[in-house]
């Protein structure tokens, strides 16, 4: 049985544990002959128990234990239905708090303090004095510069001419194709579409406001119906309703340029002082170290992005926040710069593509549900579409202090000492 809280506890007593042994006798027997299959445990049995007989069954193969694993607090009951097949239990990572950090967003504004799900060391300390430096001086400016999630199907066509015919109905049949799109959500609005041409193949990259959600399902939806339109308009062939111009979860100079999700940018402005006395180094040796490092050092790596851990950052966030975390490689796309000042430096971080919502997804999770009421962003914004801009602004924010915090380690030759204290396995 579990307590309120899902922690299995034990087999419970008399006739209906008895009867519940029997049965679960029955059903990993079936298991063990194949004919009943791991995934439909959830049509024969209460979800808590299906995750329990699986897990046992697991074990049994393997001859792992997973007692841990199968310690948990979430809502099953809506996990399983929206989140995880075949659940066995929830792997736990540690969440630290950073703060607090001053932000003087567009939609976040005052101090918040940061869930970071991590497990490396160092990392919400360095984020934590990064915060620091952000609210002495004052609070970090924020922007959001884009939001619109993409989808981009690919589609065959006959010959070169005819894939520009393609695009040219496109451009003609934009707004009945908004349409069709706005049809299959009562949220989502098609914002943009752009066509690019590689041969035979053409790609439509269509850009959707989704509001409070992160929007892939909605904008999969919406691009179904908008590719059968087109292959019915023009004779092209749809081939895949991905054909990676979109680009998901993939570090893409597309998504550099363009934007993907919500385009967010944030800045502080130091004083010769505080560079001097929270971060020990100075604005000439902060430029130095962000020039060689993250630009010139960059370049020469071929990177995509010029940061110095800005996806160390998003990752924490997204974790602690429910967010898709393969998306975290979008974080990856920072270009983070420094400039001198007379009264000091102006360190910013520019971030095009994060792919972030309120609504939906992991974020209906127990645990990262109240890590979004800690930031104020829980569920849906008044109006719709406030509350994931306000947490892009928050993750851009913490980005900013990450950054800050790590060049400055840089500049002081501090790094290894930092790791060395907090980080050792």
């Amino acid at each position: 049985m579990a307590d309120d809280s899902g922690h299995q506890r034990g087999r419970g007593s008399g006739a209906k544990a008895g009867q519940n042994n029997e049965r679960d006798t029955i059903i990993r027997n079936k298991l063990r002959d194949g004919s009943l299959r791991l995934y439909e445990l959830d049509r024969e049995l209460a979800p808590i128990d299906a995750i329990r007989v699986r897990r046992e069954y697991i074990e049994e193969l393997t001859g792992a234990k997973l007692e841990n694993i199968g310690i948990f607090s979430i809502d099953v009951e809506r996990v399983t239905k929206r989140n995880c097949e075949n659940m066995i239990g929830t792997v736990q990572v540690p969440v630290g708090v950073a703060g607090p950090i001053r932000i003087k967003g567009g939609h976040a504004q005052g101090d918040f303090w940061l869930p970071l799900a991590t497990t490396e060391g160092a990392l919400v300390a360095s984020v934590n004095r990064g915060c620091s430096a952000i609210t002495k001086a004052g609070g970090a400016d924020v922007r959001l510069l884009r939001d619109g999630m993409t989808r981009a199907p690919v589609f065959a066509t006959d010959s070169v001419a005819h894939a520009v015919q393609v695009c040219d109905w496109v451009t003609a049949h934009r707004d009945e194709l908004r349409a069709a799109a706005e049809s299959t959500t009562s949220h989502g609005k098609l914002s943009d579409i752009v066509t690019f041409v590689a041969g035979t193949s053409v790609f439509v990259r269509l850009e959707f406001d989704t509001k409070d959600a992160m929007g892939m399902n909605m904008v999969t939806i919406a691009s179904a119906k908008v590719g059968d339109l087109i292959a019915q308009g023009t004779g092209a062939r749809l081939v895949a309703l991905s054909g990676n111009m979109c680009a998901d979860k993939k570090p893409a100079a597309i998504n550099a340029i363009m934007g993907r999700g919500r385009s967010v940018v944030a800045g502080i402005a130091l004083t010769h002082d505080q560079i001097s006395s929270i971060l020990k180094t100075d604005a000439k040796t902060l430029f130095e170290v962000n020039y060689r490092k993250n630009l010139v050092g960059s370049a020469r790596a071929g990177a995509m992005g010029f940061n110095a851990h800005a996806a160390n950052v998003v990752a924490a966030m997204f974790i602690a926040c429910g967010q898709d975390a393969a998306h975290s490689i979008d974080g990856s796309t920072c270009i983070t710069t420094v400039d001198q000042t007379e009264t000091g430096a102006y360190v910013a971080v520019t971030l095009p593509s994060l792919p972030v919502g309120t609504v939906g997804g992991g974020t209906g999770v127990d645990t990262q549900q109240e890590c979004l009421k800690l930031l104020g962003v829980a569920g849906s914004g008044n109006p719709p579409g406030t509350n994931a801009k306000k947490l892009a602004e928050i993750i851009g924010a913490a980005v900013l202090a990450g950054e800050l915090s790590l060049l400055g380690a840089l500049a002081a030759q501090h790094l290894a000492r930092a790791h060395q204290q907090l980080g050792r396995g």
